[in-house]
């Protein structure tokens, strides 16, 4: 193929997926393979067939993306939802929020932004934050068009999706998967909890009040256009996730995952990377068998769930409940981990319910990232070790997942023996049997 020619192909290849498939080794390929310890092949061929996204948005790459793989064989990924609400519009707090996100390692960050004008926060997290950032269209769609839900139509729907892949999101969350027969289906079975879903709720009331097709999967071809343009990944939306325990594996949210799954191919055919979002509440005994059975329907796309949480009463503490049914999750083989904070179910979170979800979802990924024996995965825990048998406090902390938090609980009981804390004091364990080995005198008596 002559220069000419090759400088042609590489102008009509855009996403990952269009160059992975191309043969083509990109340069977030690269960062992702040296990220996760992997060979850069092994990187390309999942992108290429789907198995692996790496959601790098054309104009967030020249903003500075940090680029970020998802699915087989990495990391879990750890997602940060974030954004103003109708009842509490605090930009600043949400960049409280954002710093939070970066500096205690979150992988995304998810602007769920849906009130009033929101453009001017996404286009300045686009161009200030190297995380990978996802948005939700649909909830900006009324304040974006200035409209009510029943006068927007697919047009619009369709300008609010295009607005975000121009201003450089890497991921949108497109609600395609309920369809009038997705919903007729959910008419007939019933549930406990209805559709919990904010998008889902929202296209469920446009198509009920217009008697159309949800604009999504009607024009999907048209988000594909969009989405490929800009290399923007489709997390398909999962509208009918359960809300509850009792609704988990229901008729209903099985029929919308095999709506997902045909938008699945369809997307991968148009050569666009690829997410699929799932539950949720669901009971600890169900969760492995939801892994698989998305894992079939979607054809080993990367699964991206919330929670699950695994049980509906944790009010006030869901990022315990949440991190539980995420750590048996993503060692089932789901993806990537949505956090959920303290504030689930009751508030708007704020910079602290963020910090606390966050760790604990990050617990999560990482003994799950143990279980499913990701490359390195153990090393840290290793070196954690190594350095509590020399109870040397420095390095412990260089190892913790949030240092800044158990250094700040140490400090705030000093001991009275050096090197311990205050639990043991002069009994610490590792002390004793320390001195022991070193042949020094074990400084203990009845006072």
């Amino acid at each position: 193929m002559s220069t000419t020619s090759t400088a042609a192909v590489q102008r009509s290849l855009v996403t990952q997926m269009d160059y992975a498939r191309a043969g083509i080794i990109t340069p977030q390929m690269k960062t992702v393979a040296a990220a996760e310890r992997r060979d850069v092949e092994y990187i390309r061929e999942r992108v290429a067939d789907g198995r692996i996204a790496i959601p790098a948005n054309i104009h967030h790459i020249e903003a500075g993306l940090k680029p970020c793989g998802v699915g087989e064989g990495l990391s879990t990924k750890v997602n940060v939802n974030l954004g103003i609400s109708g009842d509490k519009a605090d930009a600043d707090e949400e960049r409280r929020k954002v710093e939070v996100a970066v500096t205690r390692g979150a992988d995304a960050i998810m602007d769920l932004s849906n009130s009033g004008k929101t453009r001017f926060f996404r286009q300045e997290l686009v161009q200030t934050c190297q995380l990978m950032i996802g948005t939700v269209p649909m909830y900006d769609a009324i304040g974006y068009m200035e409209k009510p839900l029943v006068e927007l139509t697919a047009e619009d729907l369709l300008h609010v999706l295009e607005v975000h892949a121009q201003d450089g999101v890497d991921f949108v969350t497109v609600h395609a998967g309920i369809t009038r027969s997705v919903v007729q289906t959910f008419k007939q079975t019933g549930r406990l909890m209805n559709i919990v879903s904010r998008g889902g709720s929202l296209l469920f009331g446009w198509m009920e009040v217009t008697g159309n097709e949800n604009p999504f999967y009607e024009h999907f071809d048209r988000v594909l256009e969009i989405c490929h343009e800009h290399d923007v990944t489709i997390s398909l939306g999962d509208s009918c996730r359960p809300g509850c325990l009792y609704d988990a594996n229901d008729a209903v949210e099985t029929a919308e995952m095999i709506e997902l799954g045909k938008l699945t191919k369809r997307a991968w055919d148009a050569g666009v990377q690829v997410m699929v979002e799932g539950p949720g509440h669901m009971a600890i005994d169900e969760i492995a068998a939801n892994v698989k059975l998305q894992k079939r329907l979607c054809h080993n796309a990367p699964y991206y769930v919330l929670g699950p949480l695994v049980t509906d009463i944790g009010v006030g503490y869901d990022h315990i409940t949440a991190a539980i049914g995420g750590a048996i999750s993503a060692s089932a083989g789901a993806d990537f981990l949505c956090y959920v904070t303290p504030a689930e179910h009751l508030c708007l979170p704020d910079a602290h319910d963020v910090l606390e979800g966050l760790i604990a979802t990050k617990i999560a990924a990482h003994a799950a990232d143990i279980a499913k024996g990701v490359p390195g995965a153990r090393d840290v825990d290793n070196r954690m070790g190594q350095a509590r048998r020399k109870l040397d406090w420095d390095q412990m902390w260089g190892y913790a997942l949030d240092p800044a938090t158990a250094r700040e609980r140490r400090e705030a009981s000093p001991a009275a023996t050096e090197g311990t804390c205050t639990m043991c004091g002069k009994m610490c364990a590792v002390r004793t049997v320390n001195k022991v080995l070193e042949g020094t005198t074990i400084d203990l008596d009845a006072s």
